[in-house]
C-alpha cells in the first residue's frame, strides 16, 4: 500500500487536466463535482498510504518515478519521500481541501467563471502535495512556486476589482522576495553537500561550518517568512482576503501558509547546527504572533480579523520551531487547519447569508437566523481562544511550555499574545452573533439595510458540521498523557529534537496549563464586557492598529516612493542618454543620407554626365602616370 503514494498526486492533476480541457462544456455543477471528487480520492489515497506506512518497520520510503536532471554532479529525480512528516501533511491537506471544494460548490454557485475557479483549486492542491512529498529541495521548489502562482490567480479572481488585482500582485511580489531566500539556501546547501536530496543532505551535515549553517538557516527563514506571512513579509496575507472566501480557507488552513513551517521542520537537522539561527527564528515567530494579534483587535472586516489570526497562529508555529519543538509546531498546524477552516467557512456562511456584507459592525444577533453557522462557529471560537479542553489549549500549550524552558521573555510575549487571541476572537464572535441586530439599518456610508439574513444551503453547512466535529476531536491526537502512542511517537523519528523533557515535573506542567487557561478566560471576559452590547468602543480600536501598525505606509515610504522616484529618474535617463544616443545615431545617418540624395536625382542625363566625368578623370590619371612614371 505504500506504493500508492503517487496516486495522491494523480487525482488532483487529473482533475485539473479534465477541467482545463472540458470544464466550460461541462458547466459549473459538473466541474465542481469533478474537482471535489478528485480531492476526495486523493484523501483516500493518502489514507491508504498512511496505513501502509504504519505497517513498515522503516517508515522512510522513497518512491523514484524517473530521472529529471542528470547534469554533471547534479542529479535530481522526480521522487517522493513518504515518511511520518509528509504523510501527516498529506492527510490534513487533502481532507480539509476536499471539504473546502465541497463548500465551494455552494458558495460559488452562479459566479462568473466558476469552472475556472475549480481548475485553480485542483492545481493548488496538486502543487501543495508536490511541495510536501518531494524528496529533494528542487522538487519542493516546484510545488512552492505552484502554490505561489495559484494563490495569485485565486486572490485576484475578481480581477475587475482594483483591490483584488492589487492584492494578487502584492501576494505574488512578496512571495517572490521569499523565494530568493529559498534559492540562496539551495545554492549554499548544494555547494556544501553536492546534493539537493533531503536524506543525502542530512548525511553530509559535517561539511557545514557554523557560519554556513547559520546563513542557510536564515535563508530558509526568509523563504518561510514570505510563504507563511511572517515579519517582515506578513502583510500580503490580510490583503489576500479579496479573493473568494473558500480561497481564504484553503490558503490559511490547508495549503500555502503552512508551507514555510513545513520547510523549516523538514530541514530540522540543519537547524540543529545553528543555535543563533534558531534564536532568530524564535524571535521572528514570537514578534509576528504578537504584532498580528494586536492588529486583529482593531479590524472590522470579518475575514481580516481571521487573516491576522492566521498570521499570529503561524507565528506560534515558527516560535515552536525556533525552540526545537517541531512536534508541537506540527500539532498546532493540524489543529489550526481544522478550526481555521471552520472559522473561515463559517465567515463565508455569514457573508453569504448577509448578501456580501463583511463589516462586523453591521452584524449582530445572527445566532437567531443562522443556527448551524452559529453552533459550528462557536466551537471554532472556543478552540482558537484556548479554552480547555478545546484544541488550541493543548497545541498552543505545547508550544508555550517549550518556550518557557528556552526563552522566558518570549514566553511572556506568548502569554500576552494568547490573551489577545482570546480577546479579538471573542470580540468577533460577540459582534457577529450576539447583541442587537444592526444589519437591518442603513449604514452611515449609504449601504442599504439587509432584511433577510438566512442560513446557508446544506452543501455549505455539512462541511461546517464535519469540521466542527473534527475540531472537537483533533486535540486527541497528541494529549500530554498519551505522547507514547500518538502524534509525538509517530513523528519522533523525523526530528532530532523533541518537545518534552523527561525531567520536567508534572507540577510545573499543571501550573503552565493553568496559566494558559486563565489567560484565555481573561481575554474572553474583557471582550464580553466591552463588546457584548455592540461595536461602539472606538478607543479600543486605535488607528495605529486598524492601519496595521502603518506597516504598508512604512514600506511605501522607504521602498515604494524611493523606488518610484528612481524609476522616474531612470526613465528620464533612458530618454536623455539611451534614447538620445540611438536617436543621435539615427540623425547622423539621416543627414548623411539627405546629403547623398542630392546626387541621386533619378535623371539619366545626370548619371551619364557623372560617368563621363569619371572616364575623363581616369584618362587624365593614366596620362599623368605614363609621362611621369
Amino acid at each position: 500500500m505504500i506504493h500508492f503514494a503517487p496516486v495522491m498526486l494523480f487525482f488532483p492533476l487529473l482533475g485539473f487536466l479534465v477541467l482545463v480541457t472540458f470544464g466550460r462544456r461541462m458547466g459549473e455543477k459538473a466541474s465542481g463535482t469533478i474537482a471535489t471528487v478528485a480531492i476526495g480520492l486523493s484523501f483516500v489515497a493518502a489514507l491508504i498510504t498512511f496505513l501502509g506506512l504504519l505497517g513498515q518497520s522503516n517508515r522512510e520510503v522513497t518512491e523514484n518515478l524517473y530521472t529529471w536532471i542528470p547534469v554533471g554532479s547534479l542529479h535530481v529525480n522526480i521522487a517522493l519521500l513518504v515518511d511520518p512528516l509528509s504523510i501527516t501533511m498529506c492527510l490534513f491537506v487533502t481532507f480539509i481541501s476536499a471539504l473546502i471544494h465541497l463548500y465551494s460548490t455552494g458558495y460559488m454557485h452562479g459566479e462568473r467563471d466558476a469552472t475556472k475557479f475549480f481548475v485553480y483549486l485542483n492545481l493548488f492542491v496538486f502543487s501543495m502535495l508536490v511541495l510536501v512529498l518531494g524528496n529533494n529541495l528542487l522538487l519542493t521548489f516546484v510545488g512552492w512556486e505552484g502554490v505561489g502562482v495559484c494563490s495569485y490567480w485565486l486572490v485576484s479572481y475578481y480581477f475587475d476589482k482594483d483591490a483584488a488585482a492589487s492584492a494578487g500582485k502584492k501576494a505574488f511580489i512578496y512571495n517572490r522576495v521569499g523565494d530568493v531566500g529559498l534559492l540562496l539556501a539551495m545554492f549554499l546547501i548544494f555547494d556544501k553537500t553536492g546534493t539537493l536530496n533531503y536524506l543525502d543532505i542530512f548525511g553530509h551535515l559535517g561539511s557545514f561550518t557554523t557560519l554556513a549553517a547559520t546563513m542557510a538557516v536564515l535563508a530558509l527563514m526568509l523563504a518561510a517568512a514570505g510563504k507563511s506571512a511572517q515579519i517582515p513579509l506578513f502583510n500580503w496575507l490580510p490583503d489576500a482576503m479579496e479573493g473568494p472566501t473558500p480561497v481564504s480557507a484553503l490558503i490559511h488552513a490547508a495549503t500555502m501558509v503552512t508551507a514555510g513551517v513545513y520547510l523549516l521542520c523538514r530541514m530540522n537537522p540543519l537547524l540543529s547546527l545553528s543555535p543563533d539561527g534558531r534564536v532568530v527564528i524564535a524571535i521572528i515567530g514570537g514578534a509576528t504572533a504578537f504584532v498580528a494579534a494586536t492588529i486583529g483587535t482593531s479590524q472590522r472586516d470579518i475575514k481580516k480579523v481571521l487573516a491576522f489570526s492566521t498570521v499570529s497562529q503561524i507565528g506560534f508555529m515558527v516560535l515552536a520551531v525556533g525552540t526545537g519543538a517541531y512536534v508541537a509546531a506540527i500539532f498546532l498546524m493540524i489543529c489550526h487547519a481544522f478550526y481555521k477552516a471552520l472559522l473561515f467557512l463559517g465567515s463565508g456562511s455569514v457573508i453569504h447569508g448577509l448578501h456580501g456584507e463583511q463589516d462586523i459592525d453591521r452584524m449582530g444577533a445572527l445566532r437567531k437566523f443562522m443556527p448551524i453557522t452559529f453552533a459550528t462557529f462557536l466551537i471554532g471560537w472556543l478552540a482558537i481562544a484556548g479554552v480547555p479542553p478545546f484544541a488550541s489549549f493543548w497545541s498552543k500549550g505545547d508550544v508555550l511550555d517549550s518556550v518557557y524552558r528556552h526563552y522566558p521573555a518570549l514566553w511572556v510575549l506568548g502569554i500576552i499574545t494568547a490573551i489577545l487571541t482570546a480577546y479579538y476572537m471573542s470580540r468577533l464572535f460577540f459582534l457577529v452573533f450576539t447583541g442587537k441586530a444592526r444589519f437591518d439599518e442603513p449604514a452611515a456610508d449609504g449601504r442599504p439595510a439587509i432584511h433577510d439574513p438566512h442560513e446557508s444551503p446544506k452543501v455549505m453547512t455539512i462541511p461546517l458540521v464535519v469540521l466542527a466535529v473534527g475540531t472537537l476531536l483533533v486535540a486527541g491526537i497528541d494529549l500530554p498523557w498519551m505522547h507514547a502512542h500518538t502524534l509525538k511517537a509517530f513523528l519522533e523519528p523525523v526530528f532530532t529534537t523533541n518537545l518534552y523533557d523527561p525531567n520536567e515535573s508534572s507540577g510545573l506542567q499543571i501550573i503552565l496549563a493553568a496559566v494558559d487557561a486563565i489567560m484565555a478566560v481573561i481575554g474572553i471576559a474583557v471582550a464580553w464586557v466591552a463588546w457584548r452590547n455592540g461595536p461602539d468602543r472606538p478607543k479600543l480600536e486605535p488607528k495605529f492598529l486598524a492601519n496595521v501598525w502603518y506597516w504598508d505606509n512604512f514600506y511605501d515610504a522607504i521602498i515604494g516612493r524611493p523606488g518610484q522616484r528612481l524609476a522616474q529618474e531612470a526613465a528620464r535617463a533612458d530618454v536623455a542618454v539611451i534614447d538620445g544616443a540611438v536617436m543621435g545615431a539615427a540623425a547622423v545617418v539621416t543627414k548623411r543620407a539627405q546629403a547623398l540624395r542630392r546626387i541621386q536625382t533619378g535623371q539619366v542625363r545626370h548619371y551619364a554626365l557623372f560617368i563621363a566625368a569619371g572616364l575623363v578623370a581616369i584618362l587624365v590619371f593614366l596620362l599623368v602616370k605614363a609621362f611621369h612614371p
